[in-house]
Protein backbone atom coordinates (compact mmCIF):
# COMPACT_ATOMS: atom_id res chain seq x y z
CA UNK A 1 0.00 0.00 0.00
CA UNK A 2 2.93 2.59 0.99
CA UNK A 3 4.42 1.44 -2.15
CA UNK A 4 1.69 2.30 -4.40
CA UNK A 5 1.03 5.61 -2.61
CA UNK A 6 5.06 6.60 -3.31
CA UNK A 7 4.04 5.95 -6.67
CA UNK A 8 0.97 7.88 -7.28
CA UNK A 9 2.80 10.69 -5.54
CA UNK A 10 6.23 10.41 -7.79
CA UNK A 11 3.86 10.39 -11.11
CA UNK A 12 1.78 13.52 -9.60
CA UNK A 13 5.32 15.05 -9.39
CA UNK A 14 6.22 14.40 -12.66
CA UNK A 15 3.09 15.32 -14.39
CA UNK A 16 2.97 18.78 -12.40
CA UNK A 17 6.58 19.30 -13.57
CA UNK A 18 5.64 18.37 -17.16
CA UNK A 19 2.63 20.30 -17.54
CA UNK A 20 4.15 23.46 -16.27
CA UNK A 21 7.33 23.25 -19.44
CA UNK A 22 5.52 21.02 -21.78
CA UNK A 23 2.48 22.84 -22.61
CA UNK A 24 3.26 26.49 -22.43
CA UNK A 25 5.92 25.21 -25.03
CA UNK A 26 3.65 23.06 -27.00
CA UNK A 27 1.27 26.22 -27.34
CA UNK A 28 4.03 28.71 -28.18
CA UNK A 29 5.37 25.54 -31.06
CA UNK A 30 1.74 25.45 -32.42
CA UNK A 31 1.63 29.09 -32.18
CA UNK A 32 4.76 29.77 -34.04
CA UNK A 33 3.58 26.99 -36.84
CA UNK A 34 -0.32 28.48 -37.25
CA UNK A 35 0.72 32.13 -38.15
CA UNK A 36 3.61 31.20 -39.82
CA UNK A 37 0.68 29.66 -42.53
CA UNK A 38 -1.12 32.55 -41.93
CA UNK A 39 2.17 34.59 -43.20
CA UNK A 40 2.48 32.64 -46.39
CA UNK A 41 -1.17 33.18 -47.10
CA UNK A 42 -1.07 37.22 -47.14
CA UNK A 43 2.71 36.73 -49.02
CA UNK A 44 0.86 34.22 -50.94
CA UNK A 45 -1.12 37.02 -52.81
CA UNK A 46 1.71 39.00 -54.79
CA UNK A 47 2.20 35.91 -57.07
CA UNK A 48 4.74 33.70 -57.99
CA UNK A 49 8.07 35.35 -57.69
CA UNK A 50 7.02 36.51 -53.88
CA UNK A 51 6.59 32.98 -52.51
CA UNK A 52 9.35 32.05 -54.46
CA UNK A 53 11.82 35.27 -52.96
CA UNK A 54 10.41 34.58 -49.62
CA UNK A 55 11.02 30.85 -49.92
CA UNK A 56 14.56 31.47 -50.99
CA UNK A 57 15.12 33.71 -47.78
CA UNK A 58 13.88 31.37 -45.62
CA UNK A 59 16.28 28.39 -46.41
CA UNK A 60 19.35 30.68 -45.54
CA UNK A 61 17.11 32.17 -42.65
CA UNK A 62 16.80 28.38 -41.68
CA UNK A 63 20.72 27.85 -41.59
CA UNK A 64 21.10 30.55 -38.32
CA UNK A 65 17.71 28.91 -36.70
CA UNK A 66 19.22 25.68 -37.11
CA UNK A 67 22.63 27.07 -35.50
CA UNK A 68 20.66 29.12 -33.00
CA UNK A 69 18.86 25.84 -31.88
CA UNK A 70 21.69 23.48 -31.44
CA UNK A 71 23.12 26.16 -29.03
CA UNK A 72 19.75 26.52 -26.93
CA UNK A 73 20.03 22.91 -26.44
CA UNK A 74 23.33 23.30 -25.34
CA UNK A 75 22.28 25.64 -22.89
CA UNK A 76 19.08 23.74 -21.69
CA UNK A 77 21.76 20.86 -21.22
CA UNK A 78 23.55 22.79 -18.86
CA UNK A 79 21.58 25.21 -17.28
CA UNK A 80 19.04 22.52 -16.25
CA UNK A 81 21.94 20.09 -14.65
CA UNK A 82 23.62 22.98 -12.85
CA UNK A 83 20.14 23.81 -11.80
CA UNK A 84 19.63 20.39 -10.54
CA UNK A 85 22.95 20.37 -8.56
CA UNK A 86 21.62 23.94 -6.83
CA UNK A 87 24.48 25.75 -8.36
CA UNK A 88 22.29 29.11 -9.58
CA UNK A 89 25.58 30.82 -10.28
CA UNK A 90 26.91 28.27 -12.62
CA UNK A 91 23.21 28.27 -14.53
CA UNK A 92 23.90 31.67 -14.91
CA UNK A 93 27.22 31.66 -16.18
CA UNK A 94 26.58 29.18 -18.28
CA UNK A 95 23.55 31.50 -19.49
CA UNK A 96 26.00 33.89 -20.14
CA UNK A 97 28.46 31.56 -22.36
CA UNK A 98 25.90 30.55 -24.77
CA UNK A 99 23.94 34.15 -25.14
CA UNK A 100 27.48 35.39 -26.01
CA UNK A 101 28.01 32.20 -28.68
CA UNK A 102 25.12 32.95 -29.94
CA UNK A 103 24.92 36.89 -30.53
CA UNK A 104 28.75 36.03 -32.00
CA UNK A 105 26.98 33.54 -34.89
CA UNK A 106 23.76 36.08 -35.22
CA UNK A 107 26.37 38.76 -36.07
CA UNK A 108 28.07 36.69 -38.56
CA UNK A 109 24.74 36.00 -39.81
CA UNK A 110 23.71 39.33 -39.97
CA UNK A 111 26.50 40.75 -41.51
CA UNK A 112 26.18 38.62 -44.53
CA UNK A 113 22.52 38.98 -44.78
CA UNK A 114 22.64 43.19 -44.93
CA UNK A 115 25.33 43.61 -46.47
CA UNK A 116 25.82 40.90 -49.15
CA UNK A 117 21.81 39.80 -49.97
CA UNK A 118 22.30 39.41 -53.52
CA UNK A 119 25.54 37.07 -53.50
CA UNK A 120 23.81 35.02 -51.18
CA UNK A 121 20.79 34.42 -53.49
CA UNK A 122 22.54 34.16 -56.41
CA UNK A 123 23.65 30.25 -54.80
CA UNK A 124 19.97 29.69 -54.54
CA UNK A 125 18.36 31.39 -57.94
CA UNK A 126 19.62 32.29 -61.25
CA UNK A 127 16.25 34.16 -61.99
CA UNK A 128 17.09 37.97 -61.12
CA UNK A 129 13.63 39.41 -59.93
CA UNK A 130 13.57 36.32 -57.65
CA UNK A 131 16.63 37.43 -56.39
CA UNK A 132 15.91 41.16 -56.26
CA UNK A 133 13.21 40.27 -53.95
CA UNK A 134 14.68 37.72 -52.15
CA UNK A 135 17.93 39.99 -51.08
CA UNK A 136 15.60 42.56 -50.16
CA UNK A 137 13.69 40.47 -47.87
CA UNK A 138 16.85 38.77 -46.57
CA UNK A 139 18.49 42.20 -46.11
CA UNK A 140 15.15 43.81 -43.64
CA UNK A 141 14.95 40.03 -41.73
CA UNK A 142 18.76 39.88 -41.33
CA UNK A 143 18.30 42.50 -38.68
CA UNK A 144 16.67 40.29 -36.34
CA UNK A 145 19.39 37.48 -36.16
CA UNK A 146 20.83 39.29 -33.25
CA UNK A 147 17.52 39.95 -31.15
CA UNK A 148 16.24 36.65 -31.76
CA UNK A 149 19.34 34.93 -30.69
CA UNK A 150 19.25 37.00 -27.25
CA UNK A 151 15.22 36.01 -27.49
CA UNK A 152 15.93 32.17 -27.67
CA UNK A 153 18.75 32.36 -24.87
CA UNK A 154 16.58 33.73 -22.75
CA UNK A 155 13.44 31.57 -23.35
CA UNK A 156 15.70 28.63 -22.85
CA UNK A 157 16.33 30.43 -19.35
CA UNK A 158 13.06 31.04 -18.47
CA UNK A 159 12.54 27.29 -19.19
CA UNK A 160 15.10 25.88 -17.36
CA UNK A 161 13.61 27.58 -14.07
CA UNK A 162 10.22 26.31 -14.99
CA UNK A 163 8.59 29.30 -15.81
CA UNK A 164 7.30 28.71 -19.44
CA UNK A 165 4.49 30.35 -19.03
CA UNK A 166 5.68 34.03 -19.38
CA UNK A 167 7.71 33.35 -22.97
CA UNK A 168 4.29 31.49 -23.96
CA UNK A 169 2.38 34.71 -23.36
CA UNK A 170 5.18 37.09 -25.05
CA UNK A 171 4.79 34.94 -28.15
CA UNK A 172 1.38 35.90 -28.08
CA UNK A 173 1.70 39.32 -28.04
CA UNK A 174 3.91 38.98 -30.83
CA UNK A 175 1.99 37.02 -32.86
CA UNK A 176 -0.82 39.20 -33.19
CA UNK A 177 2.08 42.19 -33.89
CA UNK A 178 3.47 40.47 -36.70
CA UNK A 179 0.20 39.13 -38.36
CA UNK A 180 -1.43 42.72 -37.71
CA UNK A 181 1.92 44.11 -38.76
CA UNK A 182 2.02 42.11 -42.39
CA UNK A 183 -1.00 42.89 -43.06
CA UNK A 184 -0.64 46.49 -42.94
CA UNK A 185 2.98 46.71 -44.49
CA UNK A 186 2.54 43.90 -47.37
CA UNK A 187 -0.79 45.35 -48.31
CA UNK A 188 -0.34 49.36 -47.69
CA UNK A 189 -3.38 49.25 -45.46
CA UNK A 190 -4.43 52.41 -42.85
CA UNK A 191 -2.42 54.44 -44.75
CA UNK A 192 0.89 53.03 -44.70
CA UNK A 193 3.08 52.40 -47.88
CA UNK A 194 2.31 49.00 -50.13
CA UNK A 195 5.68 47.37 -48.96
CA UNK A 196 4.50 43.89 -50.38
CA UNK A 197 7.96 41.27 -49.65
CA UNK A 198 9.68 43.90 -47.87
CA UNK A 199 6.91 44.61 -45.59
CA UNK A 200 6.28 41.17 -44.46
CA UNK A 201 10.10 41.11 -43.34
CA UNK A 202 9.74 44.71 -41.38
CA UNK A 203 6.73 43.11 -39.72
CA UNK A 204 8.95 40.17 -38.70
CA UNK A 205 12.21 42.28 -37.51
CA UNK A 206 9.81 44.39 -35.64
CA UNK A 207 7.66 42.02 -34.07
CA UNK A 208 11.53 39.73 -33.17
CA UNK A 209 12.78 42.95 -31.38
CA UNK A 210 9.54 43.69 -29.20
CA UNK A 211 9.89 40.20 -28.49
CA UNK A 212 13.45 40.63 -27.33
CA UNK A 213 12.77 43.40 -25.37
CA UNK A 214 9.84 42.08 -23.51
CA UNK A 215 11.13 38.50 -22.32
CA UNK A 216 14.70 40.08 -21.09
CA UNK A 217 12.76 42.81 -19.10
CA UNK A 218 10.28 40.04 -17.42
CA UNK A 219 13.81 37.65 -17.03
CA UNK A 220 15.93 40.58 -15.12
CA UNK A 221 12.62 40.99 -13.10
CA UNK A 222 12.59 37.24 -12.48
CA UNK A 223 16.53 37.07 -11.38
CA UNK A 224 16.32 40.12 -9.38
CA UNK A 225 13.24 38.24 -7.30
CA UNK A 226 15.54 35.09 -7.10
CA UNK A 227 17.97 37.33 -5.99
CA UNK A 228 20.48 36.05 -8.56
CA UNK A 229 22.88 38.71 -9.66
CA UNK A 230 23.34 37.98 -13.87
CA UNK A 231 27.13 39.17 -14.81
CA UNK A 232 28.48 38.65 -18.68
CA UNK A 233 31.00 35.89 -18.62
CA UNK A 234 32.96 33.94 -20.68
CA UNK A 235 34.19 31.46 -17.91
CA UNK A 236 32.94 28.19 -16.44
CA UNK A 237 34.08 26.59 -13.09
CA UNK A 238 32.75 23.12 -13.97
CA UNK A 239 33.04 23.03 -17.56
CA UNK A 240 36.18 23.39 -19.53
CA UNK A 241 36.43 25.07 -23.04
CA UNK A 242 37.50 21.64 -24.40
CA UNK A 243 34.40 20.13 -22.83
CA UNK A 244 32.31 22.62 -24.02
CA UNK A 245 32.97 22.44 -27.58
CA UNK A 246 32.56 18.35 -27.23
CA UNK A 247 28.88 19.16 -26.36
CA UNK A 248 28.42 21.98 -28.75
CA UNK A 249 30.14 20.52 -31.36
CA UNK A 250 28.31 17.10 -32.16
CA UNK A 251 24.59 19.35 -32.03
CA UNK A 252 25.78 21.63 -34.64
CA UNK A 253 27.24 18.71 -37.06
CA UNK A 254 24.02 16.92 -36.19
CA UNK A 255 21.39 19.93 -37.01
CA UNK A 256 23.33 20.62 -40.33
CA UNK A 257 23.40 17.22 -41.16
CA UNK A 258 20.01 16.62 -40.86
CA UNK A 259 18.85 19.83 -42.32
CA UNK A 260 20.70 18.91 -45.26
CA UNK A 261 18.75 15.52 -45.59
CA UNK A 262 15.42 17.15 -45.19
CA UNK A 263 16.41 19.58 -48.68
CA UNK A 264 17.31 16.35 -50.26
CA UNK A 265 14.16 14.43 -49.48
CA UNK A 266 12.87 17.85 -50.79
CA UNK A 267 14.44 17.65 -53.93
CA UNK A 268 13.32 13.75 -54.70
CA UNK A 269 9.83 14.95 -54.10
CA UNK A 270 10.35 17.93 -56.49
CA UNK A 271 11.78 15.23 -58.90
CA UNK A 272 8.35 13.90 -59.20
CA UNK A 273 6.95 16.25 -60.47
CA UNK A 274 4.60 19.68 -59.70
CA UNK A 275 1.54 17.53 -58.38
CA UNK A 276 3.11 15.25 -56.27
CA UNK A 277 5.29 17.99 -54.75
CA UNK A 278 1.86 19.95 -54.44
CA UNK A 279 0.14 17.21 -52.60
CA UNK A 280 4.03 16.62 -50.05
CA UNK A 281 4.12 20.22 -49.13
CA UNK A 282 0.21 21.04 -48.12
CA UNK A 283 0.81 18.33 -45.57
CA UNK A 284 4.10 20.15 -44.47
CA UNK A 285 1.89 22.93 -41.98
CA UNK A 286 -0.16 20.74 -40.85
CA UNK A 287 3.12 17.87 -39.79
CA UNK A 288 4.45 20.93 -38.01
CA UNK A 289 0.92 21.55 -35.98
CA UNK A 290 1.10 17.84 -34.72
CA UNK A 291 5.15 17.85 -33.72
CA UNK A 292 4.78 21.21 -32.43
CA UNK A 293 1.71 19.96 -30.16
CA UNK A 294 4.06 17.22 -28.62
CA UNK A 295 7.50 19.07 -28.95
CA UNK A 296 6.42 20.29 -25.14
CA UNK A 297 7.05 16.89 -23.69
CA UNK A 298 10.64 16.51 -25.86
CA UNK A 299 11.71 19.99 -24.07
CA UNK A 300 10.50 19.18 -20.78
CA UNK A 301 12.38 15.92 -20.92
CA UNK A 302 15.57 17.65 -21.50
CA UNK A 303 15.09 20.06 -18.43
CA UNK A 304 13.28 17.40 -15.97
CA UNK A 305 15.86 14.86 -16.37
CA UNK A 306 18.78 16.84 -16.59
CA UNK A 307 17.83 18.24 -13.32
CA UNK A 308 18.13 14.61 -12.08
CA UNK A 309 20.69 13.82 -13.53
CA UNK A 310 22.44 17.19 -11.76
CA UNK A 311 21.34 15.68 -8.24
CA UNK A 312 23.07 12.41 -9.49
CA UNK A 313 19.41 10.92 -8.79
CA UNK A 314 20.11 8.43 -11.30
CA UNK A 315 16.79 5.98 -10.40
CA UNK A 316 14.74 8.67 -10.06
CA UNK A 317 15.32 9.94 -13.84
CA UNK A 318 15.53 6.28 -15.43
CA UNK A 319 11.88 5.73 -13.78
CA UNK A 320 10.89 9.36 -15.14
CA UNK A 321 12.34 8.83 -18.75
CA UNK A 322 10.15 5.82 -19.23
CA UNK A 323 7.01 7.74 -17.90
CA UNK A 324 8.11 10.41 -20.43
CA UNK A 325 8.05 7.96 -23.00
CA UNK A 326 5.03 7.02 -22.76
CA UNK A 327 3.16 10.31 -22.48
CA UNK A 328 4.67 11.07 -25.75
CA UNK A 329 3.44 8.14 -27.55
CA UNK A 330 -0.22 7.91 -25.81
CA UNK A 331 -0.48 11.79 -27.27
CA UNK A 332 0.87 10.78 -30.79
CA UNK A 333 -2.01 8.01 -31.06
CA UNK A 334 -4.54 10.08 -30.19
CA UNK A 335 -3.15 13.22 -32.62
CA UNK A 336 -3.21 10.05 -35.12
CA UNK A 337 -6.43 8.91 -34.73
CA UNK A 338 -7.58 12.79 -35.33
CA UNK A 339 -5.79 13.41 -38.51
CA UNK A 340 -6.93 10.34 -39.92
CA UNK A 341 -10.55 11.01 -39.26
CA UNK A 342 -10.09 15.10 -40.05
CA UNK A 343 -7.39 14.52 -43.33
CA UNK A 344 -10.41 15.22 -46.25
CA UNK A 345 -11.36 18.75 -44.13
CA UNK A 346 -8.03 19.76 -44.06
CA UNK A 347 -7.10 19.17 -47.22
CA UNK A 348 -9.96 20.64 -48.86
CA UNK A 349 -9.26 23.91 -47.33
CA UNK A 350 -6.97 24.46 -50.28
CA UNK A 351 -7.78 25.90 -53.58
CA UNK A 352 -6.00 22.80 -55.73
CA UNK A 353 -7.15 20.25 -58.46
CA UNK A 354 -9.07 17.09 -56.93
CA UNK A 355 -6.46 14.30 -57.43
CA UNK A 356 -3.78 16.57 -55.68
CA UNK A 357 -5.88 16.96 -52.48
CA UNK A 358 -6.61 12.54 -52.65
CA UNK A 359 -2.61 12.32 -52.49
CA UNK A 360 -2.32 14.59 -50.04
CA UNK A 361 -5.05 12.64 -47.82
CA UNK A 362 -2.97 9.78 -48.51
CA UNK A 363 0.02 11.08 -47.49
CA UNK A 364 -1.95 12.23 -44.52
CA UNK A 365 -2.46 8.72 -43.50
CA UNK A 366 1.50 7.60 -43.93
CA UNK A 367 2.45 10.69 -41.87
CA UNK A 368 -0.51 9.56 -39.10
CA UNK A 369 1.55 5.87 -39.02
CA UNK A 370 4.91 6.99 -38.34
CA UNK A 371 3.74 9.85 -36.13
CA UNK A 372 4.17 7.97 -32.86
CA UNK A 373 7.46 6.69 -34.06
CA UNK A 374 8.68 10.05 -34.62
CA UNK A 375 7.23 11.64 -31.44
CA UNK A 376 9.02 8.80 -29.69
CA UNK A 377 12.12 9.43 -31.40
CA UNK A 378 11.59 13.20 -30.39
CA UNK A 379 11.20 13.01 -26.65
CA UNK A 380 14.09 9.84 -26.29
CA UNK A 381 16.49 10.86 -28.90
CA UNK A 382 15.95 14.88 -28.71
CA UNK A 383 14.96 15.42 -25.12
CA UNK A 384 16.10 11.87 -22.40
CA UNK A 385 19.56 10.79 -24.30
CA UNK A 386 20.70 14.33 -24.47
CA UNK A 387 20.17 15.42 -21.11
CA UNK A 388 22.92 13.76 -20.47
CA UNK A 389 25.63 15.90 -22.43
CA UNK A 390 26.70 13.25 -24.33
CA UNK A 391 25.87 14.66 -27.47
CA UNK A 392 27.77 12.30 -29.77
CA UNK A 393 25.44 9.67 -29.46
CA UNK A 394 22.39 11.52 -30.91
CA UNK A 395 25.19 12.37 -33.95
CA UNK A 396 25.53 8.95 -34.21
CA UNK A 397 22.30 8.04 -34.27
CA UNK A 398 21.18 10.64 -36.87
CA UNK A 399 24.02 10.11 -38.80
CA UNK A 400 22.60 6.52 -39.30
CA UNK A 401 18.94 7.46 -39.84
CA UNK A 402 19.27 10.17 -42.28
CA UNK A 403 22.40 9.29 -44.19
CA UNK A 404 22.64 5.20 -44.35
CA UNK A 405 19.21 4.55 -44.39
CA UNK A 406 16.82 7.37 -45.55
CA UNK A 407 18.43 9.05 -48.11
CA UNK A 408 19.99 6.01 -50.02
CA UNK A 409 16.15 4.53 -49.58
CA UNK A 410 14.63 7.63 -50.95
CA UNK A 411 17.28 8.02 -53.63
CA UNK A 412 16.97 4.30 -55.01
CA UNK A 413 13.15 4.73 -54.55
CA UNK A 414 12.84 7.26 -56.84
CA UNK A 415 15.39 7.02 -59.41
CA UNK A 416 16.72 3.45 -59.54
CA UNK A 417 12.69 1.81 -58.87
CA UNK A 418 10.66 4.76 -59.49
CA UNK A 419 7.84 4.49 -56.97
CA UNK A 420 5.58 6.81 -56.42
CA UNK A 421 4.55 9.17 -53.82
CA UNK A 422 3.62 7.34 -51.38
CA UNK A 423 5.97 4.21 -51.52
CA UNK A 424 8.89 6.89 -51.75
CA UNK A 425 7.15 8.66 -48.57
CA UNK A 426 6.76 5.17 -46.66
CA UNK A 427 10.23 3.83 -47.09
CA UNK A 428 11.93 6.99 -46.65
CA UNK A 429 10.12 7.84 -43.17
CA UNK A 430 11.34 4.10 -42.18
CA UNK A 431 14.44 5.80 -40.72
CA UNK A 432 12.54 6.78 -37.74
CA UNK A 433 12.46 2.91 -37.10
CA UNK A 434 15.75 2.42 -37.28
CA UNK A 435 16.50 5.21 -34.91
CA UNK A 436 13.95 3.92 -32.65
CA UNK A 437 15.48 0.67 -32.33
CA UNK A 438 19.21 2.61 -31.69
CA UNK A 439 18.26 4.66 -29.35
CA UNK A 440 16.18 2.21 -27.46
CA UNK A 441 19.48 0.28 -27.11
CA UNK A 442 21.60 2.94 -25.91
CA UNK A 443 18.63 3.84 -23.39
CA UNK A 444 18.34 1.07 -22.16
CA UNK A 445 22.17 0.61 -21.40
CA UNK A 446 22.32 4.04 -19.26
CA UNK A 447 25.51 5.26 -20.57
CA UNK A 448 23.82 8.51 -21.09
CA UNK A 449 23.00 9.06 -17.75
CA UNK A 450 25.86 10.82 -16.34
CA UNK A 451 26.59 14.56 -15.27
CA UNK A 452 28.43 17.26 -16.90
Amino acid sequence: MRENQKSIKLNNRLLTEVFLIAIPVALQCMLQSSFSIVDQLMIGQLGTISIAAVGLAGKFVSLFTVVSGAVATVSGIMIAQNIGAQDEQEALKSFSVNLLVMVILATIFAVLSVFFPKSIMKIYSTDKKTILEASEYLSIIGISFIPLAINTASVTMFRCMDDAKKPLYVSLLTAFINTAANYLLIFGKAGFPKYGVKGAAIASTVSTCVSMIITVIMLAILLKKKNLHFKLTVKLTKVSPKQYLFILMPILCNEFLWSLGENIYGIIYGHLGSEPCAAMTLTYPIQGLLIGALSGISSAAGIIIGKKLGQKDFETAYKDSKSLILFGFIGSIVLSAILILCRNFYVSLYQIEPQVKSMGSVLLVIFACYLPVKVTNMVLGGGILRSGGNTKLILFVDLIGTWAVGVPVGLLAAFVFKLSIFGIYALLSAEEIVRLIITFVLFKRKTWMRTI
